[in-house]
């Protein structure tokens, strides 16, 4: 059910007629190659999202292989992290927080409380987030990347992200770092497809991308 919902070649033809300026840095970085995850499994994909928050990721990706082996064939699931104790999340590194995080995406992924990818693809933008801001830990910024990188969507503009603030500010020559609600003004005209623009801002900011 995760897959890209527009065609590459039209969005970024779109954007480069749209603003020259970001029309000159799709000549410097070339094609889009954003990848969308396959086939992707809610509690796997949204765990992983809180591990990595507010980590580098050398550290992130080395307590998330810990997680990730408390699980039959190193595999998240929701089953099985329901009967996880706090000590054991605790154990492979994981700060309090986030392990109350995991527990609760765990019992919301199994009540229900948490849609199913395939009933979130229906889903417009606002509802996905609402839903996903249901449970511990995920705030908007972790739903827009799901957005993004898990279901396609092509209109997302993550306004709070600081590489896409020191995109903005490189693309358009601004003195200062944008705030969100002035990357949100700067950023109108490339709707409605803002997730293709926010992936060339990141390029220029030079950074890491989920995918």
């Amino acid at each position: 059910m995760s897959r890209l919902r527009y065609n590459r070649r039209h969005a970024v033809g779109y954007l480069r007629k749209q603003c020259r300026n970001l029309g000159r840095v799709i000549d410097d970085y070339g094609p889009l190659t954003l990848r969308v995850a396959r086939g992707t499994d809610l509690f796997n994909a949204l765990s992983a999202a809180i591990v990595y928050q507010q980590l580098s990721g050398k550290a992130a990706a080395t307590i998330h292989g810990r997680f990730s082996s408390l699980f039959t064939h190193a595999v998240p699931e929701a089953e099985q992290a329901a009967g996880l104790t706090m000590e054991q999340l605790r154990a492979v590194g994981l700060s309090r927080n986030k392990a109350l995080a995991i527990q609760d995406l765990a019992e919301k992924a199994l009540n229900g409380t948490l849609k199913p990818v395939h009933r979130m693809a229906r889903l417009n933008d606002e509802e996905v987030i609402e839903n996903l801001c249901a449970v511990r830990g995920i705030g908007p910024w972790t739903a827009q990347m799901f957005l993004i990188f898990n279901l396609g969507r092509p209109d997302v503009m993550p306004a709070t992200d600081l590489g896409v603030q020191k995109g903005v500010q490189a693309v358009y020559g601004s003195e200062h770092l944008p705030a969100p609600a002035e990357v949100l003004e700067r950023t109108a005209h490339l709707a409605p497809f803002r997730s293709v623009a926010s992936w060339y801002f990141w390029k220029v900011a030079d950074t890491p991308l989920i995918t």
